[in-house]
């Protein structure tokens, strides 16, 4: 047997070459480094880049020289390129691409405030970060619901729905009760009745799971639609005067610079998506229940045979799945806005993207949606002080990172084995 795994180990690294995946994306990295460090540089002005630990220009701050830190941070980034380009120990590529696109942003950044207007060259980064997590609540939400679903071996492309109908429904029963934990409840079981139509229809009628996620989500828009224009539209005041979920301040951590006012002075649904994804991922990989979760989502047939209720447990993930989506809308109508028509406005499909690109891991969609939400709150910030950058630009380079991470770019992204196949019971 020895005289056979040589040459096959010989071949594999022939085969792989020099331009391993890791020396690709350190190629990537190294020309970012040079943009910043060239373009960035030379762009940026001499005035002073503040970030601001506060939510305005008052109180204490960063400064950097525009010019200088534009070029530094764009430095590091080339030096992290070059590092992994060298040939980097494969224990190495997740901290230096962190450390590489992180100063790619910073320069990026100084670039940006230091050529602000006058009065304006700050970044308050008490609001970005808070913004960054508002944004990406809903993302949350609906990427562990999408988690709960793919796990399990059924593909939810109807997050757009639960979302909505979450919402819809938090809206209106939290106006009708005026508790906004009657609306919390509601909105729960609305996403809940969207899920069950997805897990009867795939599981037991066994009709596609991505064109069953399309219908529902047009349902959904139909349903509420049609009940805001004929209830919501004609007597607001009764039906979609939902009372809000205050803030809740967390004492001592409410105090902490930076994240404190940020993280810690929050709602309940922030506080609520970020205990989820703490339980769901214990849950997942350390309990009984996670293990036969990821079981059926791999190899249904083998759990089958060891005693597991595979469409059982389906089903029952399915429905979870589908309260958590519903609890993510109602941060919408129970925290922020009243209910209007296709409110959701696609954010259901950009958590099935965060789902993707967080390697269908309830960590790596926590991750992936503040990247989300961070770019959107980056752009809403540039818009504020009129940057020459669009907005749309910067909109779009989240999903062109989740087209390179399913490309496989930095690392193979496998969805679960029996993801969207129907498991039919011998």
């Amino acid at each position: 047997m020895s005289t056979t795994a040589v040459p096959d180990v010989a071949v594999a690294a022939v085969d792989e070459g020099f331009w391993t995946r890791n020396r690709k994306v350190g190629l990537v990295l190294l020309t970012l480094g040079l943009l910043a460090t060239v373009l960035f540089g030379a762009l940026a002005t001499g005035e002073q880049a503040r970030f601001t630990l506060s939510e305005d220009a008052a109180g204490a701050a960063l400064e950097v020289n525009g010019t200088v830190g534009a070029i530094v941070f764009g430095l590091i980034a080339l030096a992290a390129g070059g590092s992994m380009l060298a040939g980097l120990p494969k224990r190495w590529f997740v901290p230096v691409l962190a450390v590489g696109l992180v100063a790619f942003v910073l320069s990026f950044l100084c670039w940006q405030v230091s050529a602000a207007p006058t009065g304006q060259n700050f970044m308050p980064l008490v609001n970005i970060v808070r913004g960054t997590f508002l944004l990406a609540l809903p993302l949350i939400f609906g990427s562990l619901a999408g988690v709960l679903c793919e796990r399990s071996g059924v593909v939810n492309v109807a997050i757009e729905g639960q979302l909505l109908m979450g919402a819809f429904s938090g809206a209106l029963f939290g106006s009708i009760s005026g508790s906004v934990w009657v609306g919390l409840l509601a909105a729960a079981v609305g996403g809940s009745l969207i899920s069950l139509l997805l897990a009867v229809f795939s599981i037991r009628y066994l009709v596609d799971q991505v064109v069953m996620g399309i219908v529902l989500n047009l349902l959904a828009v139909g349903i509420t639609g049609f009940l805001y224009e004929r209830l919501m539209q004609t007597d607001a005041a009764r039906y979609n005067s939902a009372p809000r979920f205050s803030n809740w301040e967390i004492p001592l951590l409410s105090d902490i610079p930076l994240l404190g006012p940020a993280l810690f002075r929050g709602n309940i649904f922030l506080y609520l998506a970020l205990l989820l994804v703490l339980v769901i991922h214990i849950a997942l990989f350390r309990t009984r229940w996670g293990l036969r979760t990821r079981s059926v989502g791999e190899h249904p047939t083998a759990a089958d045979t060891l005693g597991v209720r595979v469409l059982g447990l389906r089903y029952r993930n399915v429905i979870m799945a589908g309260a958590v989506a519903g609890i993510g809308g109602a941060s919408y109508t129970l925290a922020l806005f009243s209910f209007t028509k296709n409110m959701i406005g696609g954010k259901g499909f950009i958590a099935l993207a965060a789902l993707i690109f967080g390697r269908w891991s309830p960590t790596g969609a926590l991750l992936a949606a503040l990247f989300f939400g961070f770019a959107d709150q980056l752009a809403t910030y540039l818009g504020a002080i009129n940057s020459v950058i669009p907005g749309q630009f910067l909109a779009m380079l989240p999903y062109l990172a989740t087209i390179l991470a399913v490309a496989g770019l930095v690392g193979r992204v496998r969805a679960p084995a029996a993801d969207g196949k129907p498991y039919i019971k011998g």
